[in-house]
């Protein structure tokens, strides 16, 4: 079976019948955190004892003195087919493997989805939508409440890498209810007026000036996605909006200085081209996340089909 990490995180799925764990994807301090989260679930809930290894070359059965669980953490996936994993099913122990993707883990994968007593768990960059329900799960433990305006730039300036983002969030938790204003938010997400979210407002200049810009700011895999997902938000209002007077009222404040673009670029979607920017977002996406060592290509074709949309 498959479970979203979004579930492990915030304790909203545990399945007492798993004994088998692959915990795999790109995103490396998601997987770290998600390793750590089912390790202190198991250690919690049936006082299990964890061993690491290397490979199943090195595992060995050893009683424990009280019966307790084990948890052992298997860094490669090596080795690893039905056969084996049919011969430990009976052990009083649970088996997390962590590996990062590659071409060799595909029928790995394609295991541990097909039997029930197998969970993958793999992690990617997050998502926009993940973003706010771990922002709002923060704020119902913290009891912290944030205004409409600085909710929303929170979200938008969040990072898709997991370490990053609840660092964040800690940063926040450090401020007193009292301090939580627009000002020192801006100062904790230490706001760029030239980054990666800057590039759509740049939608309506000439092809070599988009390029120039997009190539000096993004150069890597996560500015391909936090571009991706600044540009999907601005998208997704103009899709999701019925009107002019509704779509004003949910551009973001802290947006003021954009608003008139904003507005203008609104005014030029009919419902066919809506149509053709849902089109786009959703086969963005699935190519980025399928085709990982190709997103800064892709990140381009998509800015240049945004803007081709945008102006037809």
């Amino acid at each position: 079976m498959r479970i979203d990490p979004l579930n492990i995180l915030l304790h909203q799925e545990h399945k007492t019948n798993i004994k088998f764990y692959l915990i795999s994807g790109n995103e490396s301090t998601l997987i770290q955190k998600i390793n750590s989260e089912i390790i202190s679930i198991y250690k919690k809930n049936e006082n299990a004892s964890l061993v690491s290894i290397d490979s199943l070359n090195e595992f060995i059965e050893e009683e424990s003195l009280f019966g307790n669980k084990k948890i052992y953490s298997v860094k490669s996936c090596k080795g690893i087919n039905e056969k084996i994993i049919n011969s430990l099913r009976n052990l009083n122990g649970i088996f997390l493997f962590v590996q990062e993707n590659s071409q060799k883990l595909k029928q790995t994968k394609k295991i541990f989805i097909n039997d029930e007593e197998c969970c993958l768990i793999d992690c990617y960059e997050i998502s926009r939508d993940s973003k706010i329900k771990i922002l709002n799960s923060f704020l119902k433990k913290t009891n912290l409440i944030l205004e409409k305006n600085i909710y929303w730039l929170v979200v938008e300036r969040l990072d898709n890498r997991y370490v990053f983002l609840e660092n964040t969030l800690k940063k926040i938790f450090e401020l007193s209810q009292k301090n939580i204003n627009l000002l020192n938010i801006n100062k904790l997400l230490t706001l760029d007026n030239s980054g990666k979210d800057r590039i759509f407002f740049d939608l309506l200049k000439n092809n070599k000036e988009i390029i120039n810009t997009y190539r000096k700011k993004i150069v890597s895999n996560t500015d391909v996605n936090e571009f991706y997902y600044h540009c999907k938000f601005f998208c997704q209002l103009i899709i999701d909006c019925k009107d002019e007077k509704e779509y004003q009222k949910k551009i973001p404040i802290y947006l003021f200085r954009e608003k008139q673009f904003l507005i203008d670029v609104y005014r030029r979607y009919n419902f066919e081209k809506r149509r053709l920017l849902l089109k786009l977002l959703s086969s963005t996406e699935g190519v980025i996340r399928k085709n990982a060592d190709l997103s800064l290509a892709f990140g381009l074709r998509f800015l240049l089909s945004l803007k081709r949309i945008t102006i037809s």
